[in-house]
């Protein structure tokens, strides 16, 4: 598989573990045509609470290392679950509770972005 087909599989079995806990608020971030960005393509989600968000970084984390047999490089935030930040390098996700990511605004940082939103 070439790396555009490896990374496009990588996001849709990220979004389909998002949905499998019904995750709120999917937005896909194509950033590989913004200089100096953190990586190639930035997901985020919300979730109601601690206990959802955790939820969501675990299903993404199980789905991607059982159905593609590749783990983060780097798992951020799971200590209080406000936010977490999936890092699979190319890939980022970012989980979010609803009212920390109005907070942060996040979605206004990557403004010149390619976004798709994804319906639930």
């Amino acid at each position: 598989m070439n790396k555009t087909v490896e990374k496009q599989a990588l996001i849709d079995k990220i979004v389909e573990a998002i949905q499998d806990v019904k995750g709120e608020d999917i937005m896909i971030f194509d950033l590989s045509k913004i200089e100096n960005s953190v990586a190639e393509t930035f997901i985020i989600c919300s979730g109601n609470s601690n206990t959802q968000v955790s939820a969501l970084a675990g299903s993404v984390e199980k789905k991607v290392r059982n159905d593609l047999q590749d783990r983060p490089w780097h798992v951020e935030g799971t200590e209080n679950s406000m936010w977490v930040l999936v890092d699979y390098v190319t890939v980022v996700v970012h989980i979010f509770q609803k009212e920390t990511r109005e907070y942060y605004d996040i979605e206004e940082l990557w403004g010149d972005a390619a976004i798709t939103k994804i319906e639930n």
